[in-house]
């Protein structure tokens, strides 16, 4: 675990105590294989009421300004900002790991390089997959409204061979109109298990996608090569998981239909534990699935990897023979 020191900084006792609660939760989701942003450790402070209690705000009505109130809440923009300042202090100091926390929106993008050809062949091996939703009666994609949460999801998605798709908000019109010509030449129906907020724009994306592929397709309401299956957030999942809500935002609009609906309150897909939402889509995609057939499958890759190992095995014994 990194934690490597850049600056000397002296921090209050009640900061060092929101460090370490940081560094604990860090420690608990990389030991299950999960790293988090910045976002998902303030939703784990916030459910887990982990807050001090002298950290209570209000938000003024029509502004973006919030002031202190004992009887506000601890999920406010404040209180994430205190948090992204203490976690950046924390790990410039050298007391909280580099590692664990990320941000999954920048990252540099560079070719991949290899030492040797029996390197690349190893990799190969490694990397080697069939196409194990042939034979299924549907294919089956995640599509999630964040891109900061794709981490969340590659681990399980990549585990079942599942497509998965960052939607950054709306999508665009390019991307939606690939992805119906994408449906319409499979020859199974396609079911899209979509992940988003439930607030004003959160809701009607989950009504955008399903509206245009119907569009794009020319299928209609009674579309039999598409199916769209909202598996968070739902009300169900937060009224069981008490979630912890935020202000509808006025501004959005679409808001007055969805306050008509839900409420004033919106809720954050981040709110939702890592492996909760992994947990989700597994459950969603083994409802979907047909076992016998993936399991055939499995067993047809392996035994095709097998054949790539023993060519990796004897490639000094292939080189040897081209000289």
């Amino acid at each position: 675990m990194p934690k490597i020191a850049y600056i000397k900084k002296r921090f209050s006792s009640k900061t060092l105590d929101i460090i370490q609660i940081v560094d604990d939760i860090c420690e608990k989701y990389s030991a299950k294989g999960f790293d988090l942003t910045i976002r998902q450790i303030y939703y784990q402070m916030v459910t887990k009421d982990l807050f001090p209690d002298d950290r209570r705000w209000t938000r003024i009505a029509g502004t973006n300004k919030w002031v202190r109130d004992p009887d506000g809440t601890k999920n406010s923009d404040p209180n994430y900002d205190w948090l992204g300042n203490i976690i950046n202090n924390g790990r410039l100091a050298g007391i909280l790991d580099w590692h664990s926390i990320v941000d999954r929106t920048r990252f540099i993008r560079e070719n991949p390089h290899w030492e040797s050809p029996r390197d690349i062949i190893e990799a190969a091996i490694e990397g080697f997959a069939i196409d194990k939703w042939v034979g299924q009666r549907q294919r089956i994609e995640v599509w999630i409204e964040k891109d900061a949460l794709i981490g969340v999801i590659t681990g399980v998605c990549d585990k079942w061979d599942v497509p998965y798709f960052s939607c950054r908000g709306y999508v665009s019109q390019s991307e939606m109109w690939g992805a119906a010509q994408r449906i319409m030449a499979k020859d199974v129906p396609t079911v899209i298990l979509h992940l988003g907020d439930h607030d004003p724009s959160g809701i009607d994306m989950t009504r955008d996608i399903r509206d245009r592929i119907d569009l794009f397709t020319g299928e209609g309401i009674k579309n039999k090569k598409f199916r769209l299956i909202r598996i968070a957030l739902n009300m169900e999942q937060i009224q069981a998981l008490s979630l912890p809500p935020n202000p509808a935002k006025i501004s959005d609009s679409r808001c007055a239909a969805y306050i008509d609906k839900y409420g004033t309150e919106s809720w954050e897909l981040d709110a939702l534990e890592p492996e909760h939402i992994a947990q989700l889509i597994e459950t969603s995609v083994l409802s979907l699935m047909g076992s016998l057939k993936w399991k055939i499958m499995v067993r047809k890759e392996n035994d095709m990897r097998s054949d790539m190992v023993k060519v990796g095995e004897q490639w000094d014994e292939i080189i040897d023979g081209l000289e």
